[in-house]
This record gives structure tokens, sequence and C-alpha cells, in this order.
């Protein structure tokens, strides 16, 4: 389904796709329909969640889960209430990559875990992406919830929380150093853990060219995993002046680890990779880091 009918039609035909629409209430009503997925931008993820939901089918939806904490509190609660499936689309846990630290952590590879650092910085957008209606809506807090912060921040947060758990407290800072647009372009945040896990990020999305950086360090008792996010790039595991590297290739379709285990979920094949009550967690984090 797409607004644009014509394009939706195009892309049907050319992948050998039975049906199109561009009305998204015709496809979630549809009896050949049997489950959902909701990747519209984070502003009418809780309306389509609860017209699936309504019409009895389990939900794949994008991150961020939606524009705010309250909103994402509201989806879970449906869902539980209709007892229908809903998944939140943080797809990275269930990458070869990710799961490889955490099951580091869990070996005790660095033994007992002290803090976390995270520091991401990006050039701002540039004037023509601004004009792109597939970037310009990511910094439209109305559309997104917030800046660049919103959009990419959701696949770390949810990595720690994936790693260490529910959090005790979380706060943090955000502003709009650049003075231009209307969303925060720098964001910093601290989170403790229930585990007594130390968690320190900073975000940066107005860094100058050959500044930009994507690095996480878990720092242990007895050593340090060290791994970007979004870069292409291998784990380190440095205990006593030795470090070991984990490779792993890119995927070719990122999404394919999550998708394979919601598809499960749904099939009762397998339990739930990412429920709504980890969506809205994540987005408590992200509302505690940017709330004024």
């Amino acid at each position: 389904m797409r607004r644009d009918g014509a394009k939706a039609k195009d892309y049907a035909q050319r992948h050998n796709v039975p049906k199109w629409y561009d009305d998204a209430n015709l496809l979630i009503n549809d009896p050949d329909v049997n489950a959902i997925y909701i990747a519209t931008p984070p502003s009418s993820h809780e309306v389509y969640t609860i017209a699936a939901i309504d019409a009895g089918k389990p939900v794949y939806v994008e991150k961020p889960m939606t524009i705010n904490y309250e909103a994402s509190l509201n989806m879970a609660r449906y869902a539980d209430s209709k007892n229908i499936k809903l998944s939140v689309a943080h797809y990275r846990r269930a990458q070869p990559l990710f799961k490889k630290i955490k099951q580091l952590l869990e070996e005790k590879a660095i033994g007992d875990i002290r803090f976390v650092r995270l520091d991401y910085y990006k050039m701002p957008l540039a004037p023509d992406e601004l004009q792109q209606a597939k970037t310009a809506w990511r910094v439209d807090p109305a559309i997104s919830g917030g800046g660049l912060f919103h959009d990419l921040a959701p696949h770390q947060l949810d990595l720690m929380y994936y790693f260490f758990g529910p959090a005790q407290k979380a706060n943090g800072i955000a502003t709009r150093q650049s003075g231009t647009g209307n969303v925060d372009d720098m964001v910093s945040g601290n989170i403790l853990f229930k585990n007594e896990v130390v968690f320190s990020g900073a975000w940066c999305f107005n860094t100058a060219a050959g500044q930009e950086k994507d690095c996480c360090e878990i720092i242990g008792s007895s050593g340090k995993i060290s791994f970007c996010v979004f870069d292409v790039q291998p784990v380190e595991l440095s205990t006593n002046d030795k470090t070991e590297s984990f490779y792993f290739d890119a995927l070719p379709h990122v999404q394919q680890p999550m998708i394979e285990s919601v598809v499960n979920y749904f099939l009762e094949m397998g339990p739930n990779p990412c429920n709504g009550w980890d969506g809205a967690e994540v987005m408590r984090l992200i509302d505690a880091f940017t709330k004024k």
C-alpha cells in the first residue's frame, strides 16, 4: 500500500504481488491479509496499529514505536486487551553481530559490567536532503516525534535494553545548537539500569566533516567490548592486554533475521522477539532524554 497508487501498482507488478492499495484501511481489512506491517512515519503508527488490532490481525510496527511514551503504552495495552500479537521492529537485536555481543555479556567475557559509553556524531543534513520528502519528515517533530535522534537512537537504546534490561533511572539534555530547524541536534542521556549498570550517551547531528563517529564501549571488571551500531566494523573484545576481533558481513536485508522471528511468533512457532512493552520502554528512555 502507498498513498501514491501508481507507485504501489508499479511495485506490485514488478515484484509479482497480486494486490495493491492506495488506502491503508482497505489493506488492513482485506480478508486475504493475515498480518500487518506498519512502515509509515511514526505519527501514524498508533492509529494504524489500533486499526489492525480491531481487524484481529497481528502487527509488526516500525521503530520508533510511535511519537511518545504515552502513545506506545496505549498501543501495548490495546494489543493485550484484545489478545492480538504485537511486535516492534527493533531488528538489530536479531542480527548475528549483536547476538554475539549479548552472548559475550552473558558468558561474562569481560566480567561484571560497570558502565557503557556511546558516542554517535553525524554531519547535519544538507539543504538538498531537507528538500526531499523521504528525508524531510525525519526532522519534522509532528511526523517523527523529534529529529534524527528519534530516527536513529531507538536502535541504540533498544540494544542497551536488550543487553541490560529495564532502567531504574533515566535523564538527559536535548538542545538545538545549530540555531536552525525546529528539532534538537544535540542530545545527551544517562541511564542507571536496575542491575546497576550505568550508561552515558551523546548524539550530535551537527558535527564537522571528518568528525563523524559511531562507537559504543561496554566496560567490565576484566575488560571491554567495543563495537559500532550502524557502521560495519568488527566487534572487539579486549581483556588482559589481548584483543580478539569478531567479523560479521553486512546483511543484504537488515531486517530479515527479525522478520523471520516475528513470522515464527505469529505462527505460534517461537517467542515474541520484541513486544509492545519493549518498544514502550525504549520510548520512555527517548522521552526522558529529550523532555524540556
